[in-house]
This record gives structure tokens, C-alpha cells and sequence, in this order.
């Protein structure tokens, strides 16, 4: 469902805008429990850790994710970069993080500049803490944001969940265009997350929403409303390489060292993220 007359929570009374119907008065607003600027010249080790290997990552990636050396910090922004270099038998090495904070519900913000390139395919998304429900996707997947690196105004935001691999689901907004190259300028990428729904945002407009308070399973021993997306889950920053997103019908065949070598910016910035929680 898109939201075409979006909620939009703030702290103090005020209206909410659901569709025509107006309600009042409301109390309350989002309060951030966390952030990370990225100040200093080093990743927080008690803020993030590094996923590493290669393999595919179950996509046919092409990447090999370091512990590390792909990472920079400077003048507060995080740089997840991208290289030709051979490592793992990847051609290719960059770097995946994950949050060591959990959180369940919340409005999930992350201000970014995306790379610009062929096959490049930065995330910025939410993983389920424990496996409650079953291994992937049976215990959720939020994606706040997806993108290919030679498609520059165009995103994807994505729940998975239902069941098992082969037997999930998703749901999402599909490729949607802005009047933005993201490669260009930062933007703030986000989700609100509740009980009953996950909307996806831009700047802090939304756009794509979807219920969650209905029976979600395909096969997940799911025993309520909203699950599994009623327990903790972290941030994930990664790049990645090629794969099973760019379908070679439609995208051509996969990056090559030789193409590689033209990217226009092949990295990922990112100046904060920040989760808030409503109070």
C-alpha cells in the first residue's frame, strides 16, 4: 500500500493524518535511544564488528567481505569502500557491519551517499538477533534500503519473512524512482516499525507502507500477529558485488575486474545513523 497522506509523528500534541481521518489530541514523540556519528578516525568497536568472508552470501555475490581494511573513518562519516582486489577467491573485497545494539520497533535512520557503478549493490538494512522463528527468512528481514549502483534514482525497501528459504515471502515497495541521484548527495534513508506497521521514508517522507498486524506465516510456526517482527533486530551496512539481484536478462552479465575499473564512485558513505523510539 502506498501512503498517500502519510502519519507523521513528532513530540508534543498534534494531529495524526491517517487518509481523511483526523485525530486529537496526541501526546508523545520520538525519542532516540542511539546514534552513531562516526566521529573520531575509528569504527566504535562497542557500536559495530565485522562480518567477514565470501562465498556468495546465498546470492551469488562476488565480494569478499574484510575485517576491516575496506572501512574508513574521517571528519564523521563512515566510507565502506569497494576494491578490485583478489582475496577468498573473490575478485572483489569490501566491508559488511553489524550493529552490536538490538532494537524492536523504533524509527531507523541512516543519512547517505550511495556509490555509482555497474553491479554495485549497497544496503542498509535490519537482521534479526536471534533466530526465534527459524533460520532465514523465517525470522524476519527488514531492508531499509536497496539499490543498484547503475540505476542511480531508483530504491527498494523489503520485508522478508513467512517461512523457511525456499518457502519465504516478501513484500515490499519494489524499484521505486526519485527525482534524485543517490550517488549525488546524501539523503536519509529510514523506517518506522511498530506493532502493526512498517512504513519506509526518505528525508522523512514516506513512501510504501505495509501491515504487519495480520497472520504473517507460509510455514514459520508463527503463533500471533505481526511475527516475526516483534523481536530485537540490528543494523546491517554492507556493499556488495554483482549477484542473483542483477539479473543478467535484464542487467547483462556480471562485472568484471576489467569493467570494475570505470566505476564512477564505488563507495558508500554514511554521516549517522540513529534509532528513536516512541514516548
Amino acid at each position: 500500500m502506498t501512503v498517500s497522506t502519510p502519519y507523521t509523528p513528532f513530540r508534543g500534541y498534534g494531529l495524526i493524518k491517517v487518509g481523511l481521518s483526523v485525530c486529537w489530541p496526541v501526546f508523545g514523540g520520538w525519542v532516540e535511544v542511539w546514534r552513531d556519528d562516526f566521529n573520531g578516525n575509528s569504527l566504535n568497536p562497542n557500536n559495530w564488528k565485522f562480518e567477514t568472508g565470501g562465498g556468495g552470501w546465498g546470492n551469488n555475490e562476488l565480494e569478499y567481505y574484510t575485517n576491516g581494511q575496506n572501512v574508513q573513518v574521517a571528519n564523521g562519516v563512515l566510507t565502506i569502500q569497494v576494491k578490485v582486489q583478489n582475496q577468498g577467491g573473490n575478485n572483489f573485497t569490501s566491508s559488511r557491519l553489524n550493529s552490536l545494539q538490538a532494537w524492536t520497533y523504533g524509527y531507523f535512520q541512516a543519512r547517505a551517499k550511495l556509490p555509482n557503478g555497474y553491479d554495485l549493490w549497497p544496503a542498509i538494512w535490519l537482521y534479526p538477533q536471534s533466530n526465534t522463528y527459524g533460520t532465514w527468512a523465517a525470522s524476519g528481514e527488514i531492508d531499509i534500503m536497496e539499490y543498484r549502483g547503475q540505476v542511480n534514482n531508483t530504491i527498494l525497501g523489503t520485508i522478508q519473512y513467512g517461512a523457511q528459504w525456499p518457502n519465504n515471502a516478501a513484500l515490499g515497495s519494489g524499484a521505486t524512482a526519485f527525482p534524485y541521484d543517490f550517488s549525488a548527495n546524501y539523503h536519509i534513508f529510514g523506517v518506522q516499525w511498530n506493532k502493526t506497521t512498517i512504513s519506509w521514508l526518505v528525508d522523512g517522507k514516506p513512501y510504501f507502507s505495509t501491515n504487519i498486524n495480520r497472520n504473517m506465516s507460509t510455514g514459520a510456526p508463527y503463533t500471533a500477529f505481526g511475527q516475526p517482527f516483534d523481536k530485537p533486530f540490528f543494523w546491517i551496512l554492507n556493499v556488495a558485488v554483482g549477484g542473483n539481484f542483477f539479473p543478467t536478462n535484464v542487467y547483462g552479465p556480471q562485472v568484471t575486474p576489467a569493467q570494475a575499473s570505470q566505476w564512477a564512485q564505488p563507495n558508500m558513505y554514511v554521516d549517522y545513523v540513529s534509532v528513536s523510539q516512541w514516548q
